[in-house]
């Protein structure tokens, strides 16, 4: 006589079943290397090799130096900034798509306007912006030109506003998608409720459509904060050498084989990022509302 499987505890197998491959794909990709870098944080190093060793002393020097610190906050300002002018590109064009466009057809054409910078690679658009803001670029010809200045200005080319333009080019996009999906889900009678009701456009604007996308923001800021942060070939081009970032210190620990120090680095600004995200998700539960 067979035995009856209990209806409960067999759809409970067949979800771990189904939640198998994935859980061995993220383990071997995701956790694995995590483990791997967070374990030779703790090993030492010479001049030309490193090896086993359990010490704290990469960690000290990380966490103690004052050009770490100053690294940080360089990075943390840029990280703000580019958040800032991102956050409200990105929540404008948005908004103009999701509300002053009429018609699905024009939403997808202009959407698709907005990801033409994307069909190339990071380092070109990048690289685009120096022959522009050079000091005989076509900004500086043209002000000149104009007669608004009478010499070429100087910080608009590898100085922290070049840094902090490139990354608003690179990454506004990654906060225009998000806040566009959570805008397009708006019930637009809640709108039109809310202006029956006498509410004036700031007012809708403040009460209805900001905390209804708040969860599209929030996603959009951790892809702004995430990437800012680990960046490093755009400060470097961008800023012509002349600031650094906490990416452009784990690369250099890298090219001279300082692989326990650049694993410890890692490790802190891992750490770093998932705090700030943390924060951030403690004003809005993403899983809650979407």
């Amino acid at each position: 006589m067979t035995k009856k499987i209990d209806p409960s505890k067999r759809a409970e197998r067949i979800s771990w079943l189904l939640v198998t491959p994935l859980a061995c794909v993220l383990g071997f990709f995701l956790l694995l290397p995590i483990l791997t870098i967070v374990t030779v944080s703790f090993w030492d190093y010479n001049d030309w090799s490193f090896f086993p060793d359990f010490i704290l002393d990469n960690y000290i020097y990380n966490l103690t130096s004052a050009v770490t610190w100053a690294t940080y906050l360089k990075t943390m300002k840029f990280m703000v900034l580019t958040w800032i002018f991102c956050a409200g590109i990105g929540f404008t064009v948005a908004y103009f798509l999701a509300f002053h466009v009429r018609t699905l057809p024009a939403q997808v054409a202009l959407f698709l306007i907005c990801t033409i910078p994307f069909w190339t690679s990071n380092i070109i658009r990048m690289i685009s912006w120096i022959p522009f803001l050079g000091r005989n670029g076509i900004a500086n010809s043209s002000l000149m030109h104009l007669g608004i200045i009478d010499e070429p200005l100087e910080w608009l080319l590898y100085s922290d506003f070049s840094v902090v333009l490139a990354f608003v080019h690179l990454y506004a996009l990654f906060m225009v998608v998000p806040i566009f999906n959570t805008m397009m889900r708006i019930d637009k009678s809640l709108i039109e409720a809310a202006r029956d009701a006498g509410a004036s456009g700031y007012q809708i604007l403040t009460n209805v459509i900001i905390p209804l996308a708040k969860p599209g923001i929030m996603i959009g800021s951790i892809f702004v904060v995430t990437l800012v942060m680990g960046d490093f070939i755009t400060v470097r081009h961008m800023s012509g050498g002349q600031s650094a970032s906490v990416g452009r210190i784990i690369s250099n620990e890298i090219a001279l084989l300082q692989y326990p120090a650049a694993a410890a680095s890692s490790v802190v600004l891992l750490c770093t990022v998932l705090l700030m995200i943390g924060v951030m998700m403690r004003f809005v539960d993403i899983r809650k509302e979407l």
